[in-house]
């Protein structure tokens, strides 16, 4: 087993990982350094997503704030899920979205849109970064760099050393993600591609200011537009974990590329196990020729060691 991946069971799916790349970075089918592109998914691929993704907890503290300030808020979703702790309807917003119902997501992005409307980029890069230094993941109870998945990062860091620039490429929210990737998982903000907020520019204070609208959500056939209109290059690897993944994935294997699709089979310490958003990429796994990554066979360690 290579030394770059020591929270990798001994499995074809290593073995896939790393023929892959050995055959795409040596020999006469190395592929020149300017075109090894890697990108991932952030939350469920590269960090737990469960009981709700991270973003939408830091999002719930703001609305109970909200709510605290205008108390009829709290009679209406989603600041009543917020305020009475219904993690369950917050995260079946999400599922549905995976399943093509959007009906509770617009009610969140609604809602969303109403935290960083008129704030700065500034402003809110400080607000989220003291959020990522004092919050606990919901159910681990640990800090969320330590719900990141070791064996993950440690498979950027094995692509880095083969000359490999990542990305991460998100239906989160891009500004949310840069005040932590580059210290929990060593990708600058430069390499954060992600769902946006409306954004315009202040010409008497300086400032970049959030508008109170959604630019895009970058999620499913978005995915590959955004990837090419910020990078310009098809991804020789690409790694995710959900049905809103599946073009992205689509979009490296059309290119000869290794498309990674992460399996949460596994109840022994990350994410309870969960098919939910991810049946469809899971029954067409074989056909599109995703290498399916088992939580439970291919990882030896879930999560960092304290």
């Amino acid at each position: 087993m290579p030394n770059e991946l020591p929270s990798w069971a001994d499995t074809p799916t290593r073995a896939a990982i790393v023929d892959f790349v050995e055959r795409v970075t040596t020999g006469p089918d190395a592929v020149p350094e300017a075109e090894r592109v890697a990108v991932f998914d952030n939350d469920g691929t590269l960090w737990t997503e469960k009981p709700m993704p991270t973003q939408l907890h830091y999002i719930v503290e703001q609305w109970k704030v909200q709510a605290a300030a205008d108390p009829s808020l709290a009679e209406r979703q989603p600041y009543k899920a917020a305020v009475t702790g219904d993690y369950a309807w917050l995260g079946g917003a999400i599922d549905k979205h995976y399943t093509g119902d959007d009906s509770d997501l617009k009610i969140l992005i609604g809602a969303l849109v109403g935290i960083t409307a008129g704030m700065s980029v500034d402003d809110y890069a400080t607000s989220v970064s003291q959020f990522y230094e004092t919050a606990k993941h919901l159910t681990l109870g640990t800090p969320y760099a330590d719900a990141v998945y070791a064996p993950m990062v440690e498979l950027l860091r094995y692509l880095e050393a083969h000359g490999f620039t990542v990305y991460i490429v998100s239906g989160g929210e891009r500004d949310f993600m840069r005040p932590m990737t580059e210290q929990y998982y060593g990708i600058p903000p430069e390499r954060v591609v992600g769902s946006a907020l409306g954004l315009s520019y202040d010409a008497d204070s300086g400032d970049v200011r959030y508008t109170a609208g959604l630019d895009f959500f970058d999620d499913g056939p978005e995915k590959p537009v955004r990837i090419w209109s910020r990078i310009g290059r098809r991804p020789l690897i690409a790694g995710g974990n959900s049905n809103g993944d599946q073009p992205m994935l689509d979009f490296a294997r059309a290119g000869g590329g290794l498309a990674l699709l992460v399996h949460h089979d596994d109840d022994g310490g990350g994410d309870p196990p969960y098919d939910k958003g991810a049946e469809r990429a899971l029954a067409e796994a074989s056909d599109r020729g995703y290498t399916v990554v088992s939580v439970k066979h291919d990882w030896s360690r879930i999560h960092p060691e304290s």
